[in-house]
């Protein structure tokens, strides 16, 4: 019963990630921000963990990819910031260190192992300068969506009490 649920929530996920990709975005230097990716990965990292975090970010850029929706730049920020907040969460359990995971994850580590990987899957030689800032404002935007969301589902929640 409890894969079931797990794995019925990281296809909601995924879903989420998905479909909400396409319908809330904003351009952001030379990029697209999509705030829903990391909203998706600061809620399943609190919520699942680490490792299903993950896996939730690599479908999600994996389907985004097959339906000609993202780029191949949503899997090395998307997995970084999805395990760096499932790990933070996990290790501290603290809501607010999985938006810094997400932030610092993506934002940061992401935005510079993309550059020598536009290099040599997309044959862009973009400098890290410019994947940066388009990283960061959609990272801090949507890991702050996620976490609102999670606060506002647990205050919300008629099982809480059960």
């Amino acid at each position: 019963m409890y894969r079931t649920r797990v794995l019925t929530t990281m296809a909601v996920f995924i879903a989420i990630g998905v479909i909400g990709s396409q319908l809330l975005w904003f351009p952001a230097g030379i990029a697209k921000a999509y705030p829903v990716q990391h909203a998706v990965n600061v809620m399943a990292a609190i919520t699942l963990g680490p490792g299903p975090a993950v896996v939730i970010a690599f479908m999600t850029g994996l389907m985004r990819n097959i339906l000609g929706l993202g780029t191949l730049l949503a899997f090395p920020g998307g997995m970084i910031g999805a395990f760096l907040a499932g790990y933070l969460y996990k290790k501290f359990g603290r809501k607010m260190l999985a938006v810094v995971g997400e932030v610092v994850g993506t934002g940061i580590i992401g935005s510079l192992f993309s550059v020598p990987y536009a290099n040599l899957l997309m044959g862009s030689s973009l400098g890290a300068f410019v994947f940066l800032p388009s990283f960061l404002v959609s990272s801090i935007s949507g890991a702050f969506i996620g976490y609102f969301v999670v606060i506002r589902v647990k205050q919300a929640s008629p099982l809480q009490n059960i």
